[in-house]
């Protein structure tokens, strides 16, 4: 397998933390977001992601696949151990929504193409664009926050004692908050299983400042 991946992408995060904890061997194939103007928007990269977006999976099996959470449904179809969904389909249906929450609700709203055209074709300056930022984040994170705070399956992670799709999209936001300065410490049950999850090596590596392109 080979990843096209960017060190700060919230959505190349959750995929490196699935491959990590399944043990995936995966070539990482950097593409900055920033760098010459954006290397997703080169035309090579494009033929393998007309979304021009990262991450893209690279698999033997077929076509390339976009999309972070279809790559991480796929990696559990084709590696079903350990899993990254619960037994039961209600719980399955709970995690996903968790998942969504994050990954749609949250995540599109404060991503780089986003906060970019804030800037360049709107106008906004760095300080009203990190006021939209955070605003978002805080919107959702409360929402977040009083869902798991409340829900008896809340346990060690989103869903009981193991990690789940719901964890791998909760922790690279939980990072992307705090490099715009929120306080994660003000929603206890995001900040706890944050920090559960980054006791596990599968999520320490996968986090930004481990990856070959961060330097």
């Amino acid at each position: 397998m080979k990843l096209y991946s960017y060190f700060r992408s919230s959505a190349s995060y959750r995929v490196r933390i699935a491959l990590n904890l399944k043990g995936i061997p995966c070539e990482y194939l950097p593409v900055h977001l920033v760098r010459n103007g954006g290397e997703q928007l080169a035309p090579a990269y494009r033929e393998i992601n007309p979304d021009q977006l990262v991450p893209t999976l690279l698999d033997d099996a077929g076509a390339p696949i976009p999309q972070s959470l279809a790559i991480i449904e796929y990696l559990e179809e084709t590696h079903p151990t350990p899993p990254l969904l619960p037994r039961e389909p209600a719980d399955r249906a709970y995690v996903r929504s968790l998942a969504l929450q994050i990954a749609s609700e949250i995540h599109p709203l404060n991503n780089l193409r986003v906060l970019k055209y804030l800037t360049e074709s709107l106008g906004l300056n760095e300080e009203t664009k990190s006021t939209w930022y955070r605003h978002w984040v805080e919107v959702g994170f409360s929402s977040l926050e009083a869902r798991l705070a409340s829900d008896a399956r809340t346990g060690t992670f989103c869903h009981g004692d193991a990690p789940t799709l719901a964890d791998l999209c909760l922790v690279p936001q939980v990072f992307n908050a705090q490099r715009f300065s929120i306080d994660v410490n003000l929603y206890p049950t995001l900040a706890r299983i944050n920090a559960n999850a980054l006791q596990l090596e599968a999520f320490a590596q996968a986090a930004p400042d481990r990856q070959p392109d961060a330097a």
